[in-house]
């Protein structure tokens, strides 16, 4: 008979994580409830207790994080020295996070759009405004469409994940997400 492994604090906690999120975007945060994630876990409701309280409490860390990811990144780039490849540089920076984990991310926030607009407006503030933040840092020589472009190479995992036909593999996703920024990108220099 196989030994079955305990998973430690870290590993319950992001598998708490992966599992509501997953449950969340699937069947919406509102239907989906703390028993359902527990019992998906195959853990005690109250087990779950320990790591996050309610439901809010799985959802405020991801913001949390990607909120202080695109705060680092402003930092850095008021940081740098003025160069003619600093905003390729940053949007690279901030591209190459992109990942499957945070492909979930967007599509929760995709899936929940009444959630977005109670408990995480503050949270959602706090990725918005650092990019909008970099966009008037290192955009500040291009206007109208040319702006809208550079925002949109920030935020190309937002249009991948929108775009994407059901059953597209996530890596695939989150490759055209860098592509499209680079096509951005190239499309800005040219300009």
């Amino acid at each position: 008979m196989g030994e079955t492994r305990r998973r430690n604090g870290v590993e319950t906690r992001a598998e708490i994580l992966r599992v509501a999120l997953d449950l969340f975007t699937t069947q919406g945060y509102e239907s989906t409830s703390l028993r359902q994630i527990s019992d998906e876990l195959g853990i005690q409701k109250a087990s779950l207790y320990y790591y996050f309280p309610g439901k809010e409490d799985i959802v405020r860390p991801g913001f949390a994080a990607r909120g202080s990811e695109a705060q680092t990144l402003l930092e850095w780039a008021k940081a740098q020295p003025a160069a003619p490849d600093l905003l390729r540089r940053t949007v690279l920076r901030w591209v190459d996070t992109f990942s499957v984990e945070k492909l979930r991310g967007i599509r929760f926030v995709n899936a929940n759009p009444t959630l977005m607009r109670t408990i995480a407006l503050d949270s959602s503030a706090a990725i918005r405004d650092p990019l909008e933040g970099l966009v008037a840092l290192l955009g500040d020589s291009y206007l109208g469409a040319d702006r809208v472009l550079l925002r949109m190479a920030f935020l190309s995992i937002n249009a991948a994940a929108a775009a994407a036909a059901a059953g597209t593999p996530d890596q695939e996703i989150v490759a055209a997400a860098r592509r499209a920024s680079l096509a951005i990108l190239d499309a800005l220099s040219v300009a």
